[in-house]
């Protein structure tokens, strides 16, 4: 069986965590990957504090295993949610969209183990020095918020970086993802778009088909003139969005048409009008099965990859 130090560090079984998709990394889904030996996560997204504490509240009712909440440091709602985090005491706190420096005394003095997402080298030496847990080192193959590099560029270089356990995250939905991280030096993955169609994930059914009929090519990466880029299934909303990058209108117009998009997909499967957040492994992912099923095939599958390696060498 596969142990890395982050099973240690954190009493999990499995070196994976669920990726903090926002209005879909509910406290049950987060619970049923918990229980499966995983770390699940919570989603505060744009979401108010009394949401975010609702959800911890469930998860808590359904497991006493670890979890955590992924904070999205861009929400209008980020202070009162870090102030909840570290009230109810979350075991792990994982952020994304932006440096989380201005919570972390707060939540290192309450308990949590703080291990925010990175896209560059730079803002994983800083948040080592600010005191977090772990790493998360995510290419542009995920879903969501993206950087510029891919897993496979960047993880290397966040490892020679920190002395810090770091995980990857981006284009990881099998067993030959885990064994190829862990070649380039994480000592775990971080597993978002497989988790969409896990049975205890609420998303709705519009959604799941759309993962499940996804090609290799099906994803497109928008909002870069604006700063913040976003990968997302190909649809009539996410390519007249492409569009509109291009056109003369303001960005504070452009920046508009995105308001509500995700919890259209998420919640109604608006088609039309819904952003399909989804990583580039969408083409890999082909039925639905229960978190804990799905974590046991992934690394079923990469425990023998890794001990057969040395067949490589002569």
């Amino acid at each position: 069986m596969i142990k890395t130090s982050i099973c240690d560090l954190l009493g999990i079984e499995y070196p994976i965590f669920q990726g903090g998709m926002a209005w879909i990394a509910d406290g049950k889904l987060a619970a049923a990957v918990s229980m499966g030996g995983g770390l699940g996560i919570i989603a505060a997204g744009n979401a108010s504090a009394d949401y975010v504490r609702e959800q911890i509240h469930i998860v808590r009712q359904l497991t006493e295993k670890p979890f955590g909440v992924n904070v999205m440091l861009m929400s209008p709602s980020v202070n009162e949610v870090a102030a909840v985090l570290a009230e109810e005491k979350v075991p792990v706190i994982t952020t994304g969209a932006g440096n989380p420096g201005k919570h972390m005394k707060a939540w290192l003095a309450a308990g949590c183990k703080v291990i925010p997402v990175v896209a560059s080298v730079a803002m994983a030496k800083l948040m080592t020095r600010l005191g977090a847990a772990a790493l998360i080192a995510e290419g542009g193959e995920s879903g969501g918020h993206v950087g510029e590099l891919t897993t496979m560029v960047l993880v290397p270089q966040v490892c020679d970086a920190t002395s810090l356990p770091v995980l990857a995250a981006g284009g990881i939905a099998d067993g030959r993802g885990i064994a190829a991280t862990f070649m380039l030096g994480a000592c775990g993955v971080q597993v978002g778009t497989r988790f969409l169609v896990a049975k205890e994930c609420s998303v709705h059914p519009v959604y799941k088909e759309k993962i499940l009929k996804a090609s290799d090519i099906a994803t497109i990466t928008t909002g870069k003139r604006l700063g913040h880029p976003v990968r997302s299934l190909k649809t009539p909303f996410s390519r007249d969005y492409a569009k509109a990058e291009f056109s003369a209108i303001s960005d504070k117009e452009l920046d508009g048409r995105a308001a509500g998009a995700l919890r259209l997909a998420a919640k109604e499967g608006d088609g039309e009008h819904g952003c399909f957040l989804a990583g580039q492994v969408a083409g890999m992912i082909h039925r639905e099965q229960p978190a804990a099923e799905i974590i046991r095939e992934m690394f079923a599958q990469a425990e023998p990859l890794l001990k057969g390696a040395y067949q490589w060498v002569r």
